[in-house]
């Protein structure tokens, strides 16, 4: 986060009841963003069946939320302390719950999308505040508690996204289908936000803290070009206008390195970028994140458009894979300082092997799969990705001076959001632009997605040796 944790008012604190109270509209706020990144995971075969928008819905139901919340991250974290972190966090929140309105009552592909993209952006104000707010809240010598129920809260959230839409959908709510799946918002962020209100701390920020808004809109629209590129030559053939709108995205990016190299306060340190091991991370971070992010889709499609399975028991078959990141990543949590990068290859090869096993299992017997037979080889993928989406940041801010370390995990956290966009358009694309059945579109897409896994594996060596002392 681009906050640095203050903790200058001991006798301000409030009691103990208090600072819990806040840790959980704090983890309710990122309980509410996981659940609605990873929902369309499952929903997407139903809700282009019922709105249309085909191929190209299906790849922006959720890399636009993802777009929305790496690109805007950041910038999010540096409002809030220029504005105050309670203000932002309410902002962020009220906006959140009503995109979430807007979401499920969508009456076309268009305004779902533009929709979803608010969504994002107003997460995008909600999410950094947090860590600064448990900062101000809690002591020092006890905030590692309210720390430690991160992981396993996410992880069952990360778990339950999946199956709480699958079982909304079949239910069929008023005759609603999908739509209560974001309705649901107005009951989640309502009481977050009447909590929040009633319990989170005033404070007044800091109104000279500078915010480079030009880095962030060009950030912005470089994703916005790529994403449209990509989905677009996927969706209707790689005409003149992917093609250039692949172009224009580049000369974006240049434009917005060259702006982090010469703006007084870019979202990005420069020295942050000459680091190699940073900057290495960074890199690997990008790619494997979004190898990892399409395979997801992936799978889904395959469960529902390929086994015929319903969005409930799509969820379901899902829960391995859910299972083992959870697994992987508490158990390797007191691995990090012992094993350093080699951890991050355990995970990248473990992922690879169930990777392979999953592709050869898909090969064989195709549409006729057992839920059964998923089972091993998706509790093998989850363990690799558990053990290596807390270890390769961890690892990669190895070598960064302590001074940059709030610059540094508030740039992992928008870069792995950015992953999941470009992952999920990628991916899919590859996908639906295979021809010949279910099964070789599949199979086609875990070939690439190992072959970017296997890619990753000798890079490992650019990383630093060990995460930074004490840290996890």
């Amino acid at each position: 986060m681009t906050q640095t944790l203050h903790d200058t008012h001991e006798a301000s604190h409030p009691p103990a009841r208090t600072r819990w109270a806040i840790l959980g509209v704090v983890l309710a706020a990122d309980i509410l963003d996981l659940l609605d990144g990873t929902i369309t995971n499952i929903a997407a075969p139903t809700i282009t069946d019922d709105l249309g928008g085909g191929t190209a819905l299906v790849q922006w139901l959720g890399a636009s939320y993802a777009l929305a919340l790496g690109v805007l991250l950041v910038l999010g974290g540096r409002l809030g302390d220029k504005y105050g972190r309670r203000r932002l966090f309410l902002t962020g929140l009220a906006g959140f719950t009503a995109a979430s309105v807007a979401c499920g009552l969508a009456p076309t592909p268009g305004t779902l999308v533009a929709a979803r993209l608010v969504q994002g952006a107003f997460g995008a104000l909600v999410i950094p505040q947090g860590f600064g707010i448990l900062g101000a809240t809690w002591p020092r010598d006890q905030i590692g508690k309210a720390y430690s129920l991160f992981g396993p809260v996410m992880g069952l959230s990360a778990v339950g996204g999946p199956i709480l839409a699958g079982l909304l959908i079949d239910a069929d709510l008023a005759g609603l289908g999908w739509r209560p799946m974001f309705l649901i918002n107005i009951a989640l962020g309502g009481a977050a936000l009447l909590a929040a209100t009633r319990l989170l701390p005033r404070d007044t920020g800091d109104r000279t803290t500078t915010v480079d808004a030009l880095g962030s809109a060009l950030l912005g629209a470089t994703m916005l070009a790529l994403l449209t590129g990509l989905i677009e030559g996927s969706a209707h053939g790689w005409t003149a206008l992917p093609v250039l709108l692949l172009l224009a995205g580049l000369a974006l990016f240049a434009a917005f390195c060259h702006r982090q190299r010469t703006a007084s306060s870019p979202l990005i340190r420069p020295s942050l970028l000459h680091n190699r091991g940073f900057t290495s991370g960074l890199l690997l971070g990008v790619v494997f994140f979004a190898a990892v992010s399409g395979l997801l889709y992936v799978v889904s499609l395959f469960l529902q458009q390929g086994l015929g399975r319903s969005p409930s028991a799509a969820a379901l078959a899902l829960m391995p894979l859910s299972a083992g990141i959870v697994i992987a990543s508490i158990a390797c949590y007191g691995l990090i300082a012992r094993l350093g990068r080699r951890l991050v290859l355990i995970g990248f090869l473990v992922t690879l092997a169930g990777t392979a096993h999953l592709l050869t299992l898909v090969a064989v017997s195709g549409t006729d799969t057992g839920s059964w037979a998923l089972v091993p080889p998706l509790l093998v993928i989850g363990l690799g990705m558990g053990a290596c989406f807390g270890s390769l940041y961890d690892v990669t801010i190895g070598d960064i001076a302590p001074s940059e370390a709030g610059s540094a995990g508030g740039s992992l956290g928008a870069v792995q959001q950015l992953a999941n966009a470009i992952g999920a358009a990628a991916v899919t694309s590859v996908y639906f632009r295979t021809g010949g059945g279910e099964t070789h579109a599949t199979t086609v897409s875990l070939a690439v997605v190992a072959a970017i896994t296997l890619l990753c594996c000798p890079l490992v060596r650019l990383l630093p040796l060990k995460a930074p002392e004490g840290h996890h």
